[in-house]
């Protein structure tokens, strides 16, 4: 089906495949000066000491867990409303993912008092997922962290370009991962980044992203090294150069993209208010990111059902995410998440991208509201 409005859609301009071609003709397209460049800037944005690129949000938070010393034995608090790669990453480790509930169908971000209940004297520490890109509960997850001396490893994988107080959310806990995936608000294709204020955890990640070498292939290059050992069981989790070019190119303009997709959220809740129920209200003193726009069926409704008539009109929509802890791979754990549970069967994400026309949002309003069988509030 040819969407007229697809879920998520990426804008290349011809900076951006400029600096891609220019990466190209340079003939250095491993980890070079431009990963050095782009983790310098991106550092910058979010307010970190350290950035670390990687081959994908999946490796960062791989290692992130690593490097921070996680293993067998120790339990790690999860939600389970997020992506599958959040609690595989974990498993990665060695550790235990434990399951603990969201705050409510509206908030679908982990709840500080379910979190709370699910510490046991193994819990080493807690992954905490900023998800459509809110800072959410991050401020009490951060105290309840700190509070009882555990490690706060964030998802930030829908978060680049998010404040909470005025600070980016990567700044916040012992590190945070992100993603550029191709539909993220920095969309690379593939590709992401562990951030960190911690020296020594940021070493180790560079060390295990590239299999445990003491020097690398640009180190070489530029005299810097004659040889290298090899200390460390590591792997290749690196980022490569055409990427780092349109990373640095892409986030010279990922403020006004945010701004744009504030000013589409802000238009979703004004149009659909009295249709369907919105969901993800922006933490108080936050700025989020905006990745998703989610949006909750009546109870009983069949969701399913909703958006095949969504579709009908030719609209894309999806739903973010299917539980965790409903996978198979983990079947066997104990959780009893009714919160998540509900948003889960309830849920729709509608699209959302920086370059969206008025036009495009008005058909999506027509959309939902003629699937829900609601009065449209476009004119």
């Amino acid at each position: 089906m040819q969407w007229r409005v697809p879920l998520a859609d990426v804008e290349m301009t011809d900076a951006d495949i400029d600096a891609i071609a220019a990466t190209y003709r340079s003939g250095w397209l491993s980890m070079g000066p431009r990963i050095a460049d782009f983790e310098a800037a991106f550092a910058e944005y979010v307010g970190a000491d350290h950035a670390i690129a990687v081959s994908s949000g999946t490796a960062g938070l791989h290692l992130q867990g690593l490097a921070a010393g996680l293993g067998p034995g120790d339990e790690v608090i999860v939600p389970s409303m997020t992506f599958v790669a959040t609690v595989n990453a974990i498993r990665y480790t060695g550790a235990t993912p434990v399951f603990a509930d969201i705050v409510s169908p509206a908030e679908p971000w982990l709840s500080a008092a379910a979190a709370d209940r699910a510490l046991t004297p193994r819990t080493r520490a807690i992954a905490y997922v900023s998800y459509g890109g809110h800072a959410g509960t991050l401020g009490e997850i951060a105290e309840l962290a700190a509070g009882r001396g555990l490690l706060l490893l964030h998802d930030a994988a829908h978060a680049v370009g998010a404040r909470l107080g005025g600070r980016p959310l990567g700044g916040v806990g012992t590190a945070a991962a992100y993603s550029f995936f191709s539909n993220k608000n920095l969309a690379l294709g593939e590709g992401g980044m562990v951030v960190t204020g911690d020296e020594a955890l940021a070493a180790r990640v560079r060390l295990l992203r590239s299999h445990g070498m003491t020097a690398v292939s640009w180190d070489r290059a530029r005299g810097h090294a004659s040889g290298y050992d090899v200390v460390e069981l590591g792997f290749n989790h690196r980022l490569d150069e055409p990427r780092a070019a349109l990373g640095l190119e892409r986030l010279r303009r990922l403020d006004a993209d945010t701004a744009r997709r504030a000013a589409l959220v802000a238009r979703y809740r004004a149009a659909l208010d009295g249709v369907v129920e919105c969901c993800l209200p922006p933490a108080r003193g936050s700025e989020p990111a905006h990745h998703l726009f989610t949006i909750l069926v009546a109870h009983g409704a069949d969701r399913e059902a909703v958006r095949a008539r969504i579709a009908e009109q030719r609209v894309q929509t999806s739903v973010h995410y299917p539980p965790a802890h409903r996978f198979a791979i983990y079947a066997d754990s104990p959780a009893e998440l009714p919160v998540t549970d509900e948003y889960a069967s309830r849920t729709i994400t509608l699209p959302l991208f920086a370059h969206m026309t008025e036009e495009q949002q008005d058909l999506v309003v027509s959309a939902v509201a003629d699937a829900v069988g609601a009065p449209s509030a476009v004119a």
